[in-house]
Parts: structure tokens; sequence; C-alpha cells
């Protein structure tokens, strides 16, 4: 299976979720939200495709990394292949977050298989579009007070939309893999 990426997998990211991270950067976008950070990752076009096998190769190779954040572009274009990915991250310990500018309940709405699995594989997603008028350095991993950081799966278990508001005793955002130091 095929993804289209905006860059290669970045490694060593303390800005795009909790902890070390690695991101998948998507390409394509329909949001156009003003004055976006990623422009460039819009083209459904741009970008290059990737084999994903070739990302499990590189995420299988990752070792201070604690998740992996799917952002862009937005990653609910390519589900199926993001979700593929997920999975094989959470196999190998690692969390998920994942950027997008639909709300949750709109992708529930959808009521589309590869989005739901995908979805099931989610630790924290930052949803929402961004807003300029609402733009704040205060809140932590979003860039406006409209976006919210969302537990997936308390979400999904409790039928209703559980938000994040205290980081450092979640267990979703902690390690789950035991780093190795050689």
């Amino acid at each position: 299976m095929k993804i289209r990426l905006a860059a290669p997998l970045q490694g060593d990211s303390i800005v795009d979720g909790e902890g070390i991270r690695a991101v998948v950067w998507t390409q394509g976008c329909s949001h156009n939200c003003f004055a976006c950070q990623n422009p460039q990752t819009h083209d459904f076009k741009g970008g290059y495709e990737e084999d994903v096998e070739n990302i499990k190769e590189d995420i299988s190779s990752l070792v201070l990394e604690d998740g992996i954040t799917f952002s862009g572009g937005d990653p609910m274009f390519q589900a199926k292949a993001c979700s593929e990915i997920a999975e094989f991250a959470k196999e190998q310990g690692l969390n998920i977050w994942c950027y997008t500018g639909f709300t949750f309940e709109k992708l529930l709405e959808m009521k589309n298989k590869d989005v739901s699995k995908f979805l099931d594989n989610i630790d924290v997603l930052v949803d929402g579009k961004f807003e300029l008028e609402h733009r704040s350095f205060e809140c932590m991993y979003r860039g406006s007070t409209n976006q919210r950081l969302i537990d997936v799966q308390k979400s999904l278990k409790e039928n209703r939309v559980v938000t994040i508001t205290k980081y450092d005793e979640k267990e979703i955002i902690k390690p789950q893999r035991k780093r190795v130091f050689v």
C-alpha cells in the first residue's frame, strides 16, 4: 500500500505531542485553515508517494521515540494507510497522536471503516481546524483554543468526548515501551 507524504519520517520531535516523537507528515488537506502552519502540505498531488512497508521499517529502527504523531496535511484523508502504520507502531509499544482539522464528532458521523479503524489505534487526537482568531501560545500541543486534546480510547468506550486537561498524569501519553540504550 502507498501513502502520499510531505516529508520523510521525522524523528526526535518534542513539539508534536508528549515525549520524544516521530512524525508522519501526510500530504493533502482541503480544510484550508487561514494562516495554516503547513500550507505546503495541502496539495493532494504534492509531496511524494511512499510504500507503507518502508515507513514501518523506519519505525522499527526508532530507539528514543515514545510515540508516533500523524500530521500534515490531514492524515484522515489517508486513513487506511495511516491506520496500517499506526497499528504497526502500537505493536512496537509506541503511542499514537494524530492532528486533524475534522472534529471527533464529524469523524464518527462519517461512518467510514478506514477512519474508524484508524481511530481505534489513536491514543490522542488533536481535533478541529486551526482558527487564527483563537490562536494561543498557552494551550499545549495545539495552535488555537478551539482545538481539543481528546483521549480517543476513553471517548470511544464512553461514547462521549473525553478531553485531556492534565498532561503529566495521563497514562496514555506516558512511554509504553522500554528504551534500550547501547
